[in-house]
């Protein structure tokens, strides 16, 4: 992949493990000297309470490459929540990074001039389950930013697909809503 890489945006959905666990990250990727640079920028200077910006790390003082910044799209309300976000969930979000670098989906020859942003959800009733199995929401959530990585770079779904099948797609909220189950 040659050129400058402006912006590219990707999303996945990793299920199946116990309660909580599932993963739905957000990405955007870009050179850090366009409006990626300032977007990320941006994030990392404006704290909002409840919705703190963190870098991806793999540990403390060793954050990843590219430069990765998680943002909770869930309100952050007790420490335990805090723990498990910017302790698992940090650390998975980190390793999916460096997996899609390995794997190819980022260049690596552009690992020192990208940013990424990860929109994360964790669900807020993780903090309920009594016997949480913290290498199981670390692989989930590590599987769904790789993957979220990878349609973002390779620009997946296709418009060709998306006008292929819009019709055989329903939102499952959507079909829950209609079968009257929300």
């Amino acid at each position: 992949m040659s050129g400058n890489i402006v912006m590219r945006v990707g999303e996945a959905l990793v299920a199946g493990g116990p309660v909580g666990t599932a993963a739905e990250p957000e990405v955007a990727i870009g050179e850090m000297s366009g409006p990626m640079g300032v977007a990320f920028a941006n994030l990392l200077g404006d704290q909002v309470k409840g919705h703190s910006r963190v870098l991806a790390i793999l540990n403390t003082d060793i954050m990843v490459r590219p430069a990765t910044i998680m943002v909770s799209k869930v309100t952050v309300k007790d420490s335990k929540y805090t723990n498990i976000l910017m302790g698992t969930v940090q650390a998975a979000v980190a390793n999916g990074v460096l997996d899609a670098v390995r794997n190819g989906d980022i260049p690596k020859e552009k690992a020192h001039d990208l940013g990424i942003i990860v929109s994360v959800w964790l669900n807020p009733i993780v903090t309920e389950q009594e016997n949480l199995d913290h290498q199981v929401l670390f692989n989930i959530h590590r599987e769904a930013t790789a993957k979220a990585i990878k349609k973002a770079m390779s620009n997946e779904p296709s418009i060709d697909w998306l006008l292929e099948n819009q019709e055989k797609i329903v939102h499952k909220y959507f079909q829950m809503g209609l079968d009257g189950k929300i």
